[in-house]
């Protein structure tokens, strides 16, 4: 993708060039240039079409149409309409990205056409009205249809209210009621190095108070708001301003999901709201701020959700470890420094690390091989031990780490950060240290061992999805977007309950982008269209890198409407936000919908 972004703009410098300098060698070097634009693309369609359908459908034929001119007249003018046609492909990718449409085309076509056209006529030709109309009116019916084909996002009507699926009221039997008050409120945290931050916390803390129950329990949470009204600057994603929690991974019912606008009322200042949902499943999640999250989750909104099994855990160290970043410190757990502990040698150690930012962390455990027991809050299948492996966690995403600790120091560290963790056994003073960022990385998907799955690559689904994400224009700002279009105006995509569903995830831009749907787990069944060889997995957020597509599943059996979105928040607070919406059911709030 780089490598075609520059190869258009040479040509187009060399274009330019050879109007403002006579040299053969110029005008051979932007054909040549030209030529090499070609075979970029063609060696970009191996990826697949979603890299290559503007400029397969525009802006290479807009080249080669006026590069061809080009080498026919032989004149500094046409040596600049065909650099104006190579200039298209760079801007045209950069501003609008995916996907090229009749709108977006007619006004290329006219730019460039009306600025050969104006540089003919600056530079003495003349008879040129009949090109000046031309161009004009190209560019009419393409602003015309820009306005014509604008569409909004209207949830789907129905007749079931998101407000009507609640969480129970009621543990299983041999369950227990697990209730937790939540406090949001502005507060000055002092950090363990000693650094103070002004922060927005739940109970005065961060990270907020660890929320943990047992598989069967119901888990009831009253939020308080004392005085967090919003953004900073004033801005809110709702009308009303204030917080929310979303319990990130949890598969809850709709109505305890916690996003503002759509499944309930930020919950404004003085104000109170209740979540209620069953602890069905074991694992490690944690839970955020919903309400201008990009913010609210930056400023300290956060905290860990853990869920165990109905038998007790054996014996050992269990830490839950958040990574979060304050003013450019990592913040391990509550801490900014490298903490001890002591452990005995034989002791199993598990680290449920949860990361809490916009951007992957990459961390490491020096001294000891390590397994990766569970990701996202799902055990891995018969996960092997691995030393010297740098651990990928996607913005949102968690990995449960475990290790038997020896008789020497072990420490975790994480990539360019001075904080971290170290474990000594009786009478160790010093811990180990390593740049665990230089690390080979541990592929997920070539980890672990096969086991059978519900559904597979080869299922029949019942739906299938394909979401683009890019960068550029749209409406008059510049989005990050969803098949062209950003938040509210991406399609909402309607399923039915018991649908098997496919999506398709195709990352046309420079940055990650770690995907989040709410309400469910995926199966991942292909990245670059190689499946896994190792533990199935299912995620609930994973890293789409720029040029990466993936192929993940799920059974739709969480009836609602959900967010779909990326997980930098900043991401989804500039539009890579859409809507999965069941059938039948309707959303009874008419804010943002975007949190």
């Amino acid at each position: 993708m780089l490598l075609d972004l520059v190869v258009s703009v040479l040509a187009a410098g060399a274009w330019i060039a050879s109007a403002l300098v006579r040299n053969r060698l110029l005008v051979s070097f932007a054909i040549a240039a030209t030529a090499a634009r070609a075979v970029t693309v063609a060696l970009l369609a191996g990826s697949g079409w979603w890299f290559v359908q503007d400029k397969v459908t525009l802006t290479l034929p807009l080249l080669l149409a006026f590069a061809v001119v080009a080498m026919v007249r032989r004149t500094p003018t046409a040596y600049l309409a065909a650099g104006y046609a190579a200039l298209a492909g760079p801007v045209f990718t950069l501003l609008h990205g995916y996907p090229a449409t009749w709108t977006s085309g007619l006004i290329t076509v006219a730019l460039v056409g009306g600025g050969a056209t104006l540089t003919a006529r600056v530079r003495g030709a003349t008879r040129l009205r009949a090109a000046a109309v031309a161009s004009a009116t190209v560019l009419m019916v393409g602003v015309v249809l820009s306005f014509v084909a604008a569409s909004s996002t209207v949830d789907p009507l129905g007749t079931v209210s998101l407000s009507s699926l609640r969480g129970p009221d009621s543990p299983v039997p041999g369950g227990t009621v697990r209730r937790f008050d939540l406090t949001a409120r502005q507060a000055t945290v002092t950090l363990a190095s000693g650094a103070t931050v002004r922060a927005w916390t739940f109970n005065g803390q961060v990270p907020g108070p660890p929320l943990t129950a047992a598989v069967g329990d119901l888990v009831e949470v009253t939020l308080h708001n004392a005085d967090i009204a919003g953004g900073a600057d004033g801005r809110s994603a709702s009308s009303r301003g204030g917080v929310t929690l979303h319990w990130h991974g949890y598969d809850v019912p709709v109505a305890e999901d916690g996003v503002p606008g759509l499944t309930q009322d930020a919950v404004a200042p003085g104000e109170s709201f209740v979540y209620r949902f069953r602890a069905d499943r074991a694992g490690t999640y944690w839970y955020h701020t919903h309400e201008v999250s990009n913010e609210g989750v930056r400023m300290g909104l956060y905290g860990s959700l853990v869920v165990t099994g109905s038998a007790p855990s054996p014996a050992g160290v269990d830490l839950t470890l958040p990574l979060h970043t304050f003013n450019g410190s990592t913040v391990v757990g509550a801490s900014d420094v490298v903490e001890c502990r002591s452990v005995v040698p034989g002791t199993t150690v598990r680290l449920r690390l949860i990361n809490t930012d916009n951007t992957p962390r990459v961390v490491g455990v020096v001294g000891s091989p390590v397994r990766v027991a569970a990701v996202d809050g799902t055990d891995l299948n018969e996960p092997d031990p691995v030393e010297e492996a740098g651990l990928r966690i996607a913005a949102g995403g968690r990995y449960d780490v475990t290790f038997t600790m020896p008789d020497r120091p072990v420490a975790l560290r994480i990539a360019h950060s001075s904080s971290g963790l170290s474990f000594l056994p009786p009478g160790a003073s010093v811990a180990p240290s390593a740049d665990v960022g230089s690390w080979p990385v541990l592929d997920l998907l070539h980890y672990g061992h096969p086991a059978a799955t519900p559904f597979g690559a080869g299922s029949r689904f019942d739906r299938s999805f394909t979401l683009v994400l890019d960068r550029g224009l749209a409406g008059t700002s510049y989005a990050y977007t969803v098949n062209g279009d950003a938040f509210p105006d991406v399609p909402t995509e309607v399923v039915r309950q018991g649908d098997l569903v496919r999506f398709t995830i195709v990352n046309r831009s420079q940055d990650i982008h770690p995907w989040h749907l709410h309400g469910h787990r995926v199966l991942v069944l292909s990245r670059d269209g190689s499946a896994p060889t190792g533990s199935p997995l299912w995620l609930d957020t994973f890293d789409v890198r720029p040029g990466e597509v993936w192929q993940v599943a799920f059974r739709a059996d969480n009836p609602g409407i959900w967010m779909n979105h990326c997980h930098n928040l900043a991401h989804a607070d500039q539009g890579m936000v859409l809507h999965l919406a069941y059938e039948g059911v309707r959303s009874d709030f008419h804010g943002a919908h975007g949190g």
